[in-house]
């Protein structure tokens, strides 16, 4: 997979971001069970009893055959915050997986450089091996001829050795990056997902850091969040509060009672259907120190979202001025490397030109192109390790998800 390709299947399938997801239809869910008080319920039933004297009540009813129950809420203050909480709670758990996509995203990416990267070292490993082993020859040969002693034969062994001792990890690095970028993209520990080569612009460096700063705090989904939980705590209060206003319910109620009962010897007149509506008004006059109590706890759950703010913003500006820092310190390093890449490059060429010329032997030649390969891990390392930096500084402005995802 390309790294955008990644991306878009993280995003359709990684299991966090699933689980967050999950969560968000349960808060969406949860705003329904609110509102449910204020839909009309009607309830039908039946039942059979034996009457024997007074006609009694069954629940509160005359036995019937038929029955049917309506109830509503019409005037519910409490309630009523209770939606307008659950409808904030949904937006802050919609914004919770905003937040999960950014980073996934990021992990991705991460991950997908180090998949990319192994795959290089790799390679240079086996070419490092390659050439120790042509090294060895050369010096097998030398030490037949009497030109070198034994002892260089063994310390070609042992540098052979230890070049494919280090292509043997490589490849298990690489195999462990592979997997954790599979199971990262929602797939079996089983499968490998390996990058491919991809054109990849150079990701530039916003000039402004005070900028970058105030657009991040501006757009990021987790300060956003906290501030929705806080909003939604407000109306709880204002729920418990309300807990004192009066409440009024609607009531309706239809009954079809039999005639074989004894209604006629204790009442002069029988009706059979049977019809009743109104209005249940409910004034609460005592409601005890457990509203205040839940006030008290709700007040002390404002405070602590308000001190996480407070330090997630706080946090969110420190993480993206070091961050501008590492890109910085990123970009340093890998201009040493590159130059100091150039510099064993030449070495290879000198070496070349004098081999022709008879001045080098192979085994400096293919020395140099070991310390040449160690040059471009190094080089290699610089260069993910600014990336990485990019992708970093990027989260943190919230634009990764707009640079990660493939266009239309």
């Amino acid at each position: 997979m390309s790294l955008r390709q990644a991306v878009a299947a993280a995003l359709k399938q990684n299991p966090d971001l699933t689980l967050v997801r999950l969560d968000e239809e349960k808060a969406r869910q949860a705003v329904r069970v609110a509102r449910d008080p204020f839909s009309p319920k009607l309830m039908v039933g039946s039942g059979l009893a034996y009457s024997n004297g007074f006609p009694m009540s069954i629940e509160g009813s005359a036995p019937s055959i038929v029955q049917a129950n309506v109830s509503e809420d019409l005037f519910n203050r409490p309630q009523s915050f209770a939606v307008a909480e659950a409808r904030e709670n949904a937006h802050a758990a919609q914004l919770g997986t905003a937040a999960k996509q950014e980073e996934v995203a990021y992990r991705i990416a991460s991950l997908y450089l180090d998949a990319e990267r192994a795959a290089r070292v790799r390679d240079l490993a086996c070419q490092d091996a390659e050439s120790l082993q042509t090294v060895l020859e050369a010096v097998q040969a030398q030490v037949q001829e009497g030109r070198a002693l034994p002892l260089a034969e063994k310390q070609a062994n042992l540098n052979l050795a230890r070049a494919r001792e280090l292509a043997d990890d490589l490849e298990a690095d690489q195999d462990t990056a592979e997997t954790a970028l599979a199971t990262a993209l929602g797939l079996t520990p089983a499968d490998r997902v390996r990058p491919i080569a991809d054109e990849q612009t150079a990701l530039p460096v916003p000039a402004s850091e005070d900028e970058v700063v105030r657009k991040a705090l501006e757009s990021s989904k987790e300060l956003r969040r906290l501030e929705s939980q806080i909003a939604a705590k407000g109306l709880e209060i204002r729920g418990q509060e309300a807990a004192r206003l009066p409440r009024v319910d609607l009531v309706a109620q239809y009954s079809m009672l039999a005639r074989y009962n004894n209604y006629a010897q204790f009442f002069q007149r029988f009706q059979r259907n049977n019809v009743e509506v109104g209005a249940s008004f409910q004034i609460p006059l005592l409601s005890g120190p457990g509203v205040g109590a839940q006030l008290a706890q709700i007040q002390s759950d404002i405070a602590h979202l308000r001190a996480e703010l407070t330090t997630a913003r706080d946090r969110l500006t420190a993480d993206i001025q070091q961050s501008f820092r590492d890109v910085k310190k990123a970009d340093n390093a890998a201009e040493v490397a590159r130059l100091d890449l150039d510099v064993a490059r030449e070495q290879v060429s000198v070496f070349l030109s004098q081999s022709q010329e008879g001045r080098a032997t192979l085994r400096q030649v293919e020395e140099a192109r070991v310390a040449e390969n160690g040059k471009w891990i190094a080089f290699y390392d610089a260069q993910y390790s600014a990336q990485r930096a990019r992708w970093n500084l990027l989260r943190l402005s919230g634009d990764l998800l707009a640079t990660l995802t493939p266009t239309p």
